[in-house]
């Protein structure tokens, strides 16, 4: 999904990521939790509490994000991750945390793009079927005669990425859909690249379920996971990786 036509030019939207380090600097000892509110084969509902410090037994400000599975393409493989780091921007930026003089978040403002196209898509299905247009071929990878071959090693990672996710586990919708992508000639490098992220987001995740499940003993670099002793059921830890310095 081309996002050219939303303004999200350097420094005017603030990363979720900036806004977490600002809270934990002015706040050591505070808390992001999360809850999966609700998940079905269509939505994902996340809510995110935020405390200014351990012992705070209510939080300072709480928001609340709900995605679409296929609404765009990070939501495509990633609905689940995107959802909740959304839900955690919107809390930070209630409670102040905004980066920047612009209160939504880059990851916010794209997941509100994505839903106002995925909108007029679906209205266009409603209205009146244009003539047919016969489709692009697909190309194979490398192929000479790929307009897009000036990308070949993105769609080739593209490619890799998403025949790893299948095998892991990841939806044949899901598949089909990044590798028609993959396959498109007007497919952009910033899609591809979005995608490659979403791609690799999902695979450590799976890999690190995969792990949990075996029983093995963890590999990942030491984390700050922090969970409210009056959270309710159902409630996912926030985890916090230290920052080098």
């Amino acid at each position: 999904m081309p996002k050219s036509d939303l303004a999200l030019a350097g420094g005017e939207y603030a990363p979720v990521a900036d806004r977490i380090t600002l809270f934990y600097e002015r706040f050591p000892d505070g808390r992001i939790i999360t809850e999966l509110v609700a998940r079905d084969e269509r939505e994902v509902t996340f809510r995110a509490a935020v405390y200014r410090s351990s012992s705070d037994r209510e939080p300072a400000a709480t928001g609340w994000a709900a995605e679409r599975e296929g609404d765009g393409d990070i939501n495509t493989v990633a609905c689940l991750e995107n959802t909740e780091t959304s839900a955690i921007g919107r809390a930070l930026a209630n409670l102040g945390f905004t980066a920047s003089a612009q209160r939504p978040s880059l990851e916010e403002m794209a997941s509100a793009n994505a839903r106002r196209i995925a909108q007029v898509r679906r209205a266009a299905r409603v209205a009146e079927a244009a003539p047919p247009v016969q489709s692009q071929p697909a190309y194979a990878p490398g192929d000479p005669a790929d307009p897009a071959g000036m990308d070949a090693p993105l769609r080739a990672d593209v490619r890799t990425l998403v025949d790893n996710a299948e095998r892991e586990g990841l939806r044949p919708a899901r598949v089909a859909a990044v590798r028609e992508l993959a396959n498109r000639p007007d497919a952009t490098p910033a899609q591809l690249e979005e995608v490659e992220r979403g791609l690799r987001a999902w695979l450590a995740r799976s890999t690190s379920a995969g792990r949990r499940s075996a029983g093995s003993p963890s590999a990942s670099a030491p984390s700050r996971t922090i969970r409210s002793a009056n959270a309710p059921p159902g409630t996912v830890p926030s985890t916090r990786t230290p920052s080098a310095g």
